[in-house]
């Protein structure tokens, strides 16, 4: 039942070898339905010991990332996983630089409430946050970039900033990426309020990726639905003083 995971665990992670997992058709699959999602591998590599779990944002993201996997200087499992689709960078054959293991990137400065993304999905939450200028709400937005291990850094600064949270992922809520915030918040005593979305802890079946997203809430609209329910006392105020 679990030999394939146990290949993981026993010949990479306990000896700590440099492998490269590359992670194709991560996350929502579309039309090959719901035995090709690739919904549970951030949180089932996420609990196994020197594991580097990351998802690239684009395409320039995801040149950068194998780049920094293959480097000599990486010296731990290091999981890429990428979506089945299209990409979003027209001109995509980028330089390849390295990233420095476990930190993400700010992408936009906000107020009152930030969007955490990991992966493609971070796209979704740069469209929601252009439309979210319509209802006055400007949230800030930080690409994680990996799942483990989390960029303390950042998280500190953005708990900090915002007292709202929104974190947005390809995998499945239940132990995946805004698992690990949440308990990245505990561990720290932080007590923002938060809205995780990604795949449900259900089984999805066939569709367009578009159908897909937009049924599991965590396209464009789904993001910014969100930041207008958390946000809702701050709009309703704008609308009287308006």
């Amino acid at each position: 039942m679990q030999r394939a995971y146990d290949q993981v665990v026993h010949d990479v992670a306990i000896q700590k070898l440099p492998v490269i997992f590359c992670l194709d058709r991560a996350g929502l699959v579309g039309e090959d339905g719901p035995t090709h999602h690739g919904a549970y591998d951030i949180a089932y590599f996420r609990c196994v010991p020197n594991m580097i779990i990351s998802a690239p944002m684009n395409e320039s993201e995801l040149r950068n990332l194998m780049y920094t996997a293959q480097l000599e200087t990486t010296v731990l499992p290091f999981v890429i996983r990428y979506p089945r689709g299209e990409g979003v960078m027209p001109e995509w054959k980028t330089e390849m630089k390295a990233i420095e293991i476990g930190k993400g990137r700010k992408i936009k400065e906000g107020t009152d409430i930030a969007i955490l993304s990991l992966g493609h999905p971070g796209n979704f939450a740069a469209a929601a946050i252009r439309e979210l200028k319509n209802d006055g709400l400007n949230p800030g937005h930080y690409d994680m970039r990996f799942a483990k291990p989390l960029d303390e850094e950042l998280l500190h600064e953005a708990l900090s900033h915002y007292e709202k949270i929104v974190t947005v992922e390809d995998g499945t809520v239940t132990g995946g990426f805004g698992t690990a915030i949440l308990e990245f918040m505990a561990q720290h005593n932080y007590k923002n309020e938060v809205k995780i979305l990604g795949i449900p802890d259900r089984i999805v079946e066939h569709g367009t990726l578009k159908e897909l997203h937009h049924e599991c809430h965590y396209d464009a609209a789904a993001i910014a639905d969100a930041v207008k329910e958390m946000m809702k006392d701050k709009i309703h105020v704008s609308q009287l003083m308006g």
